[in-house]
């Protein structure tokens, strides 16, 4: 039972966050604004933390699954990756989207910026940041 309740607590988020993504992924392209640059800026933003956060809930459920902390770092940028892949295949069949490498970079990057410029650096981060880190089990 215990071993149950730690998969879905470490486990589940991975699971839900990437099903957001992948829903995301399937609406089709909306009319981009008037102001082009903003709307590039903001949906490419949106990549790179949806990315971030993806990596950091799967660095989590690595790290609480017994595996060593760099380990889970790299595991979870290169899940991360292979997931951007194939969410960019998905977008293949979406209307109006279309698979773009630019978008699996951005992508890499928010994976890689929040386990290696985050958590490769927590302890020179301000208090409240470790203590969010610390709490929610991200690291120990």
């Amino acid at each position: 039972m215990l071993k149950n309740k730690k998969l879905t607590k470490f486990w589940l988020p991975v699971l839900l966050w990437a099903g957001l993504i992948f829903t995301l992924s399937s609406i089709p392209t909306v009319t981009t604004t008037k102001f082009y640059l903003w709307d590039f800026i903001f949906k490419k933003s949106a990549h790179f933390v949806e990315y971030a956060i993806l990596s950091t809930l799967l660095y989590r459920a690595l790290i609480n699954s017994k595996v060593k902390s760099k380990k889970a770092m790299w595991l979870s940028v290169l899940i991360s990756f292979l997931y951007a892949v194939s969410d960019e295949y998905h977008q293949s069949f979406v209307p109006g989207r279309g698979p773009a490498f630019r978008d699996v970079l951005i992508d890499t990057i928010g994976a890689s910026f929040a386990l290696f410029g985050i958590i490769e650096n927590i302890k020179n981060m301000p208090k409240v940041i470790r203590d969010f880190y610390t709490k929610y089990q991200i690291v120990k």
